[in-house]
């Protein structure tokens, strides 16, 4: 896949810490999030990478984009890693942001060298009925009158309920979440239940051949936690399990859930 088929004006947000010369790690973010999300594991992992974080479109300090399919968000990592002269990265997806992962080792092999899910839905009917504050800000038609009305509290709530520990959220991802509007949360959750529908993630990753870490809280309030082990139809994969935590491992367990990632991506170097 060449530069030229994604959209030459178009630039994702990126931040990147740690030493330049360390192993690439790529963090990349679900639906409606930014890269603030990641800021509890930052320190830990950027001691030993160089991490990239990235704002996909219409979130964070990202502009908006034409598109919101899963496959497009990957072109345009892809054309992130091409311009940083980056290859053979770890690339780490929260949520749908796993799905990003998964497609851009699905167009470009020689970009990927591992990915690790993190609370990453396998198929749709894995999807659990949504807490209620959920509900209520992403259904129609309360949904699109408070969004715009969001407090930090509300936004806070919001991110609360998807996770089952007390969580202390990074003030950077309360205001990037603020930028992410509307009509940008509901496209990409359309596009990322359509990227899953059109084939499993484990079926996905089982033809890819890639080392594969899969995190799942054991209370995770939005995919069924069971649906975890499908992931073991990926040969070699790893899945590890974190009890009473829920979809949020980075806020929840940052110490374990750093851990993990630096263990994964230190295997096979």
């Amino acid at each position: 896949m060449s530069r030229s088929e994604v959209e030459p004006s178009y630039r994702l947000h990126v931040v990147r810490d740690g030493s330049r010369e360390a192993a690439p790690l790529l963090l990349v973010h679900g639906s409606g999030a930014s890269g603030g999300s990641w800021s509890p594991v930052v320190p830990a992992l950027a001691g030993h990478h160089h991490l990239v974080r990235v704002d996909l479109p219409g979130c964070g300090q990202s502009p908006p984009a034409e598109s919101y399919d899963v496959p497009d968000h990957a072109r345009r990592v892809a054309a992130v890693l091409d311009e940083l002269g980056l290859e053979r990265v770890t690339v780490v997806g929260h949520s749908s942001g796993g799905y990003v992962a998964t497609a851009l080792a699905e167009q470009r092999p020689d970009l990927v060298r591992s990915i690790a899910l993190i609370s990453t839905g396998p198929r749709p009917d894995a999807l659990l009925a949504q807490p209620l504050v959920l509900r209520v800000l992403l259904g129609p038609p309360v949904g699109p009158l408070l969004w715009s009305r969001r407090s930090d509290a509300m936004i806070r709530r919001g991110i609360e309920a998807t996770a089952v520990r007390p969580v202390d959220v990074p003030d950077d991802m309360v205001a990037e979440l603020r930028s992410t509007t509307y009509s940008t949360f509901r496209a990409a959750l359309r596009k990322n239940t359509a990227y899953i529908a059109e084939r499993s993630l484990p079926g996905r990753l089982a033809a890819l051949g890639v080392p594969v870490l899969v995190i799942f809280g054991a209370a995770d309030p939005r995919w069924e936690p069971s649906s975890a082990r499908r992931y073991d139809e990926v040969p070699g994969a790893r899945v590890e399990m974190l009890p009473g935590v829920g979809h949020m491992p980075m806020l929840e367990a940052p110490e374990t859930t750093g851990e993990l990632l630096l263990q994964f991506a230190a295997a096979g170097r």
